[in-house]
């Protein structure tokens, strides 16, 4: 009888094993991989082409190191695994993409594989590039052939056990990704379409402006909705159309500067998004910047919890924050960002009726306070204003007491910063 039991167990763990494998199976089968390089008409134009998806994509900005050679790799990428370090897309034979051709490059940005078969890490964001044609796919892949070849050895990824096993990245991939090409909705404009493509496929704003859970896996159902990026700190804000959430109030031509050019009329991009402004976005086409803009104003509103839970504040403790608030606002904040919270046009943002100040998380009101920073340097925006530090002058209490009043004035309305809530971010 003991023995029978025992069988019956073993067979429902192999009946269990044989499910789960067969699900893996299924999961990471890529039937739509086959797609054959067309040869373009014109070689001359498809490297003008690729060398502009490439600015598109931002792929110098994350594959070049500080101070090293641009596109030889070997910039750290934090996780909360673990780092991992991008790869070297110069033509060098051993070190980089020399030995590569175009179906070895469409594989790895189509389906996460390397030319060797192995499985990438989502770093690279390929649930993203694999919405990229196979003509783009091509088009990036003959203007990295035309770089200079640098010899860099890539740098193995520095992971926690068990994620530094790449098994477990088929499971990671079952749950998370599937290969596929951006369709084109019939429904929508040319214009709406080519935003949709470009935001959805090489910029990769997803990578970002939408939630992960414990296992780095984005939220489709609160997709752009916003989120912490995790390891850098700062909050991702929605990028959906919603009136009073997110985009929905703002004019496009404002939406679509900002992207260009790092600022609006009310606005200016800091943190990550600086630097995809800088290395990217000013690049793009202004066709591209304002398709863009109107795709993302269509979005419907997904709602993401809060990244970070604030600590609870009495209501009459706040009220008493907002009037310490209110005295250092005046001395060291209103002569740049006025009484009135409107600030100046194009120079330093208003407060007043800001969603970026108002959002569920404080992170980023709360890191400019403490660090400052600037808009960056464009073409549009050659000599921006900054936002000088205040962390070294000011206390936890004191810098929790001014953001709580500029989320509380002027019609703002949003929950109170504590003093820890402060000094989680003020050595990071």
């Amino acid at each position: 009888m003991k023995r029978s039991y025992l069988l019956r167990f073993f067979a429902l763990l192999l009946g269990i094993f044989t499910i789960f494998v067969v699900w893996l199976f299924l999961a990471n089968r890529n039937p739509d991989l086959d797609q054959p390089s067309v040869p373009p008409a014109d070689p001359a134009q498809q490297l003008v082409q690729g060398a502009y998806l490439a600015r598109v994509g931002n792929c110098m900005s994350c594959h070049t190191s500080r101070g090293g050679e641009s596109y030889a790799g070997g910039r750290a990428v934090p996780t909360p695994f673990g780092n991992i370090y991008t790869s070297n897309l110069t033509p060098d034979a051993e070190t980089g993409l020399g030995k590569w051709n175009s179906d070895d490059f469409w594989q790895a940005m189509h389906n996460g594989k390397s030319k060797d078969g192995s499985l990438l890490y989502p770093a690279f964001p390929y649930t993203n590039y694999t919405k990229v044609t196979r003509a783009d796919s091509d088009a990036i892949f003959a203007y990295l052939q035309t770089l200079p070849a640098i010899s860099q050895q890539n740098r193995a990824p520095e992971l926690r056990s068990p994620y530094d096993n790449r098994l477990a990245l088929y499971v990671w991939r079952a749950l998370y990704f599937r290969p596929g090409q951006y369709a084109n909705d019939d429904k929508q404009s040319v214009e709406w379409n080519r935003g949709a493509y470009l935001t959805q496929g090489l910029g990769h704003c997803s990578a970002c402006h939408t939630p992960r859970d414990s296992l780095g896996g984005t939220d489709l159902k609160a997709e752009l909705g916003g989120g912490m990026i995790p390891m850098l700190n700062w909050y991702a804000p929605p990028l959906n159309g919603d009136a009073q959430t997110s985009l929905g109030k703002w004019e496009t031509e404002h939406l679509a500067a900002l992207l260009k050019t790092g600022v609006a009329p009310t606005r200016s991009v800091s943190g990550p998004m600086a630097e995809v402004v800088f290395g990217s976005l000013q690049y793009a086409k202004d066709e591209d910047i304002k398709a863009m803009a109107v795709y993302l104003k269509s979005l419907p509103q997904q709602i993401a919890a809060p990244a970070v839970t604030a600590e609870s504040i009495p209501d009459e403790t706040k009220k008493g924050m907002i009037k310490a608030g209110a005295k250092l606002y005046e001395n060291q904040c209103a002569s740049c960002h006025q009484e009135s919270g409107k600030g100046v046009a194009s120079i330093y943002p208003a407060l007043a009726g800001s969603r970026a100040i108002t959002t569920p998380v404080a992170t980023n009101a709360i890191r400019m306070v403490l660090h400052g920073g600037y808009a960056p340097s464009t073409a549009g925006n050659p000599r921006p204003y900054g936002m000088p530090p205040f962390g070294q002058s000011m206390t936890d209490e004191e810098v929790a007491s001014v953001v709580t009043y500029i989320r509380n004035s002027w019609g703002n309305q949003a929950s109170a910063v504590s003093p820890n809530d402060v000094n989680r971010y003020r050595s990071r």
